[in-house]
């Protein structure tokens, strides 16, 4: 239920039972949620002030960047104020009743038809593409079909009355999310007992080897760039934008230092945010 309190809502990309509903409830547990259809919607309810959070996926370990928000980051003022690794399990849901033999086909987002291929294959069941996952539930929900199943999480079961007929059919077992928080204000006081994200995006001047400068500041600053992606800019393929992810703090010595070499060889660039590191993050390095 969602009150119109705007305070208690976080909003997401995707129907109720997405894996980004899964997320959000995650991070926010007591917060009500708010479910939009694309995530330009998601990120334009908090620059409105409709809801105080949107929590929106950036990468995955199988599929790769979210390309879309990549796109959209450049045109919003939002900062970024946290990370969330969420591990994507699968679920095959059908109407209540129905057993494997029965069927036919599964209706999913195109990733998740993917990241499950060799199980589907396996059992002889068509995949057909969907929305997304969650849409998928609701669909099969409404039509009632024991032959038509859906491939989503287990709390899109819950929401829409479906049954778990085979639990974690993802092929990849490392198959991760990393969603980031958006808000409208920065993060102002990080926690002192864990260590620091920074993101930010730039654009290159035209200059022989500005790039291999960009990342030769940080490398020389002892700065571990995590995340680097580039992609072109309205169609344009001469002005790229690139996006990376950054351990530290623009305070610290050595990211303020790659900083100042950063601003020497790019036309423009912006910090998102700066925020703590998940402690799933910090639990791989370790």
């Amino acid at each position: 239920m969602v009150k119109n309190n705007s305070n208690n809502l976080v909003s997401f990309q995707g129907e109720l039972g997405a894996y980004s509903n899964l997320a959000a409830k995650q991070i926010f547990p007591e917060m009500d949620v708010l479910p939009c259809r694309t995530f330009e919607d998601a990120l334009a309810a908090v620059d409105k002030g409709d809801v105080k959070y949107a929590v929106i996926p950036i990468e995955n370990s199988v599929a790769g960047r979210v390309a879309d928000i990549h796109y959209l980051i450049p045109h919003s003022s939002l900062h970024i104020i946290g990370e969330h690794f969420l591990r994507i399990n699968h679920n095959l849901l059908v109407v209540p009743g129905t057993k494997l033999e029965d069927l036919k086909s599964v209706i999913s987002h195109e990733q998740a038809l993917g990241q499950c291929r060799r199980n589907l294959d396996s059992w002889g069941i068509i995949r057909e593409v969907f929305a997304d996952t969650a849409a998928a539930a609701k669909h099969v929900a409404e039509l009632g079909d024991p032959q038509v199943g859906a491939i989503a999480s287990s709390l899109a079961g819950k929401i829409y009355g479906l049954e778990t007929i085979k639990k974690d059919i993802e092929d990849a077992s490392h198959n991760t999310t990393r969603f980031v928080v958006f808000s409208r204000e920065k993060l102002k006081d990080l926690p002192k007992d864990k260590p620091t994200m920074t993101s930010f995006i730039f654009q290159v001047r035209n200059t022989a080897a500005a790039l291999y400068k960009v990342m030769g500041g940080f490398a020389t600053n002892g700065v571990n760039m995590t995340k680097l992606e580039s992609y072109q800019l309205d169609g344009a393929i001469s002005a790229t934008q690139f996006y990376a992810d950054i351990e530290g703090h623009p305070t610290d010595k050595g990211v303020k230092d790659a900083f100042e070499e950063l601003a020497f060889f790019t036309s423009e660039y912006r910090i998102l945010g700066s925020y703590p590191q998940s402690q799933y993050r910090i639990n791989k390095r370790n």
